[in-house]
């Protein structure tokens, strides 16, 4: 009686468990159904991914037995607009593929005019057999030249008619190009005041605050590492040019070139107070104005302090 109700007992353990005879099997070939159903949907999954991938690897490889695409069966303006994006090297290479495409007149003459803004070329009734593309090379090589030898670069441009033999033209060249090393190119400036003079005359400063502009100034004309007299003529003729583009501020604030002059230098020295390592004791703001009133006493306090705040948050003007 004891073992009849022990095997009953373990009877329904069992097939409470799923161990039992046709429980087991029951719960076995669930346990089989669902590992299939797992094993179907990640073969699925699996094979769908693999469609995907063969899908993408055909089209790549057709893509690849068809090329790059070809600039020729495309609309002229876009086959333009596409090589426009390129560099003068990057361009003669596709001129080796797109001959008729690349060496269209238009994009060598975008070249040529977003490198260097003005030449006195541009405004002439072209040569026989002017090219753009030959002008480019022309001035890459008469660049080259200037960061050499300034004046043998002049020469190059003036003997390939590229530029006037004029103090205005060669202004109008520097102002618009920037590939000119700025060393070299402050060599010239400091031996041709001329042309200096009319360079100056270029800029506008008109309704710009002035540590602004005077940076905006020291970015075309970069100011010499060590005061001397060429620094004193670049913050001369700085003063001059701001107020001549700044009338009615000038007589609003009461100042004078010579009064425009002494805040220059006091930016510039200011400039280098905050932005040296060496200077361990930085010059306050209350310190700069004291100073500055010092030097021109018809400058307001709260003008002065706005410089100081400029410098502050800006940097230097010179840098």
């Amino acid at each position: 009686m004891g073992q009849g109700l022990w095997r009953v007992a373990r009877t329904q353990q069992l097939q409470h468990q799923g161990y039992s005879g046709q429980g087991y099997l029951t719960r076995e070939h669930g346990r089989r159904i669902a590992t299939n159903n797992v094993s179907n949907t990640t073969h699925r999954k699996q094979a769908q991914g693999g469609i995907d991938i063969y899908h993408l690897l055909k089209t790549r490889k057709s893509k690849e037995q068809e090329g790059f695409i070809n600039l020729e069966m495309l609309p002229p303006e876009l086959s333009f607009t596409i090589l426009s994006y390129l560099n003068a090297t990057d361009l003669c290479l596709a001129s080796c593929v797109w001959q008729d495409l690349a060496n269209d007149e238009l994009l060598w003459q975008g070249l040529c005019k977003s490198t260097w803004g003005h030449c006195s070329i541009y405004n002439k009734n072209p040569p026989l057999g002017f090219s753009f593309r030959k002008l480019y090379m022309q001035l890459d090589e008469g660049s080259l030249t200037f960061n050499a030898n300034p004046d043998e670069g002049v020469n190059y441009f003036m003997s390939k008619g590229i530029l006037d033999d004029s103090s205005k033209e060669i202004a109008k060249f520097i102002f618009c190009t920037r590939t000119l090393n700025w060393k070299k190119l402050r060599i010239y400036l400091d031996e041709r005041r001329d042309v200096l003079d009319d360079l100056v005359t270029l800029h506008n400063f008109r309704n710009q605050f002035l540590p602004n502009a005077l940076r905006e100034f020291f970015r075309h004309i970069h100011a010499p590492e060590e005061r001397g007299e060429y620094l004193e003529t670049l913050i001369t003729k700085f003063s001059h040019r701001f107020c001549a583009c700044n009338p009615d501020l000038m007589r609003e604030l009461g100042l004078s070139p010579d009064a425009v002059y002494v805040l220059c230098y006091s930016l510039i020295l200011l400039s280098i107070d905050l932005t040296s390592p060496h200077v361990k004791n930085k010059m306050s703001k209350r310190e700069f104005i004291r100073n500055t009133r010092r030097a021109a006493q018809n400058i307001s306090e709260d003008f002065v302090g706005h410089l100081y705040d400029n410098i502050y948050l800006i940097g230097h003007v010179a840098a």
